[in-house]
């Protein structure tokens, strides 16, 4: 149940940061220190990817568990005992169908996508990095 009222949590809402989230600036940082020269949020690609390696045609998203529709099984249950739960599993529902649409643009235009929760940024970004290593480097073996 919310607690808060209807203009507390429209306030609460219009502070969601849609650029430059912890999670991005987090994987953003390590690959600059490995020495990966990036673009952010590149409105040149569909979906707008939050880091793009264009060098390597690498689209990498940085997806928040909540908007993005992580454990969709356990989520939506919680939403319908939640506050309008209709609004919630239609608007996540159509992320997540928006997110298959745009991989399949960019799989087609021959980029590779990848996309990351923000758990995993935060407590493996090591890990993280390594995925994007290699998939530069199946990326430089196709080519040759």
């Amino acid at each position: 149940m919310d607690t808060l009222t209807k203009e507390q949590r429209s306030k609460c809402m219009s502070h969601i940061r849609s650029k430059d989230t912890k999670i991005e600036v987090q994987l953003r940082k390590a690959l600059w220190q490995r020495g990966y020269r990036y673009r952010k949020n590149y409105k040149q690609l569909p979906g707008t990817p939050d880091i793009v390696l264009t060098k390597y045609r690498i689209a990498i998203f940085c997806d928040s568990e909540f908007w993005h529709g992580r454990d969709w099984d356990v989520l939506k249950p919680r939403l319908l005992k939640g506050k309008n739960p209709d609004y919630w599993i239609k608007k996540i529902g159509r992320n997540k169908e928006r997110d298959a649409e745009v991989d399949q643009k960019l799989l087609f235009m021959n980029w590779t996508v990848i996309r990351f929760w923000g758990e995993e940024i935060l407590k493996n970004t090591d890990q993280c990095i390594q995925v994007v290593e290699e998939a530069i480097f199946d990326g430089r073996m196709q080519d040759n």
